[in-house]
């Protein structure tokens, strides 16, 4: 039986920063950012917009009521959870207003988390073949101000609708993984923004590649020449290409790169957006590359701490007829542009637990599902009436 992603859905909130503008404030020559990271715009969420709602606004944009009715597993992968103790999982389930007979959870694991749902829901409909699973990763990647990190923020979410017979790709039994404790990376439960120690990380993330794909390799009795692409975990576009040219070069084979160009096209205009990075990458493929029936794309996710896996999906027979490229990139082309100044106020303003309402339209979001505030120390959702 065929298992996989018979649904993508992609949301990101409507504001951004230009790189070269926060180059240009900081005193740093543009092309640091532009090249040197490979990145060129990182979204940037309004008081309206949480992990909770970007997730069911990624999920909004691909569910049928056919898909609500089948849906019975749930799984919310976040590093930037709004609670210690009710899972994210559990907001969504009532926003999208799935059925009661769901099962549902949130998982953490820096931004690996995302694959380890993708592979429990495919083993769950192994089981259940008659059902679908929904994964949503969504986050937001702050480092905070003047910082090395900086212009590796972002936000957004992606929804993965698992199912048999899949529309998009199917997933293939073989992978490679592995577990290593780590400070890379990390988040104190005291701390506002993520710590992370960047050159370090990058070593653990190439190393750990390495591993992996030399495992796949191995357990799979493949060659690189078995894949017509290969997607990367993408907290920046330049260290995947960096990693790729690892195993390969552009002379031996040119369609590995140009793909991951076409790969990472949506990620340069988005940022990090951790669990979900991987996933959005894959999307940004299928929605521009030339690839044909059967073709063999592998996947490489990454989280720091660290767990890393590398597996691979065969594409679906007419997967392009499944897609929503001009709406993804409608809504990515008509966000607002914040100065440096109003990023920056944006970005120092706290949420205390003290009571507060937002007004939707005050922040000029015209997302379905917002954040409207806190009550009585309670996290409140709604949906936006005069959607169209």
């Amino acid at each position: 039986m065929k298992i996989g992603i018979d649904k993508i859905g992609f949301f990101a909130p409507n504001l951004y920063v230009d790189l070269k503008d926060l180059a240009e404030a900081r005193g740093i020559d543009p092309n640091k950012f532009l090249i040197g990271l490979g990145q060129s715009e990182m979204a940037i969420c309004p008081e309206t917009q949480d992990s909770v709602s970007l997730a069911a606004n990624a999920a909004y944009n691909i569910l049928t009521e056919e898909d609500i009715n089948d849906i019975d597993l749930l799984i919310f992968a976040t590093e930037s959870g709004v609670d210690l103790s009710k899972s994210g999982a559990s907001f969504i389930h009532g926003l999208l207003n799935l059925k009661s007979n769901v099962r549902s959870i949130e998982m953490k694991h820096a931004c690996y988390s995302a694959t380890f749902a993708v592979q429990t829901a495919k083993a769950h409909i192994a089981l259940n073949p008659t059902k679908k699973a929904l994964v949503l990763a969504s986050d937001l990647a702050i480092y905070g101000l003047n910082n090395s990190a900086e212009p590796t923020q972002g936000a957004g979410a992606i929804a993965l609708l698992i199912s048999k017979n899949p529309k998009l790709v199917e997933i293939e039994d073989d992978s490679a993984f592995l577990t290593t404790d780590v400070l890379d990376f990390w988040k104190p439960i005291y701390s506002d923004v993520a710590l992370v120690d960047g050159h370090f990380s990058n070593q653990k993330y190439q190393e750990s590649f390495i591993e992996v794909y030399q495992a796949y390799l191995e357990k799979t009795n493949r060659t690189i020449n078995d894949f017509k692409a290969i997607c990367l975990h993408t907290p920046y576009s330049k260290i995947g290409y960096k990693t790729l040219k690892m195993i390969t070069n552009e002379d031996a084979h040119p369609e590995l790169f140009n793909n991951y160009q076409l790969a990472t096209t949506l990620n340069r205009r988005v940022g990090n957006i951790y669990t979900g990075a991987l996933y959005l990458s894959l999307l940004s493929l299928l929605e521009r590359a030339n690839l044909k029936y059967g073709d063999r794309i592998g996947l490489y996710s990454y989280g720091s701490g660290a767990v890393a896996e590398f597996f691979s999906v065969i594409v679906s027979k007419d997967y392009e007829k499944h897609l929503n490229k001009d709406k993804n990139d409608h809504m990515l082309n008509n966000r607002m542009k914040l100065s440096i100044k109003e990023y920056e106020e944006l970005l120092l303003k706290k949420i205390d637990g003290t009571d507060i309402t937002f007004n939707q339209m005050d922040k000029k979001d015209n997302a379905y599902f917002y954040f409207k505030g806190i009550s009585n120390h309670q996290r409140l959702y709604a949906k936006k009436h005069n959607f169209e």
